[in-house]
């Protein structure tokens, strides 16, 4: 009796352990796919390009409805939410027009949200580079060190620095 008690406790705690690790990739691959919206959405403002952006503020948002909650735990639920709701916001008006100068106004703040979910949850893949712009005194995200602002696109391509990275 004894070795079974044992035996179903074995087995329980490695379902839940297999099952936990699951979740976590479902969502660290969620949140990913909302990463890699958020860099094509700055590679078309670095780029100046209005309807690109538009687009892919589009997608962004889509991924972002498609997030599972459910896969959180509930301190990675809490922190999420208001944060959700934010990048919500931020994003919607920059999907809304094609003018770069208009969407640029959002960007910082999409940015800084993105951000803070990204360091709570701790499941990006690749390094974040939180870069930032001392003439427009703000900041966005890139897979890589090299600097390509989005605030000014090729009039200073390379005004900025790396301010954090997330590993």
């Amino acid at each position: 009796m004894k070795k079974t008690f044992i035996l179903a406790i074995a087995i329980f705690y490695a379902s839940f352990t297999v099952l936990h690790a699951q979740v976590k990739t479902e969502l660290k691959a969620q949140i990913n796919v909302l990463l890699a919206n958020y860099y094509e959405m700055k590679d078309a403002l670095v780029a100046t390009d209005g309807k690109a952006t538009q687009h892919k503020a589009n997608d962004f948002l889509l991924t972002l409805a498609k997030v599972d909650m459910g896969k959180m735990t509930k301190e990675q639920h809490d922190m999420y939410m208001p944060l959700a709701n934010k990048l919500k916001s931020d994003a919607e008006p920059i999907a809304k027009t094609q003018d770069a100068a208009q969407q640029r106004t959002h960007f910082n703040d999409l940015s800084n949200n993105l951000f803070a979910v990204l360091k709570a949850l701790k499941i990006n893949d690749n390094p974040v580079y939180q870069q930032y712009c001392p003439m427009k005194k703000a900041y966005w995200l890139s897979d890589n060190s090299s600097i390509k602002n989005p605030y000014y696109g090729k009039m200073m391509l390379t005004c900025g620095k790396v301010t954090e990275t997330l590993q």
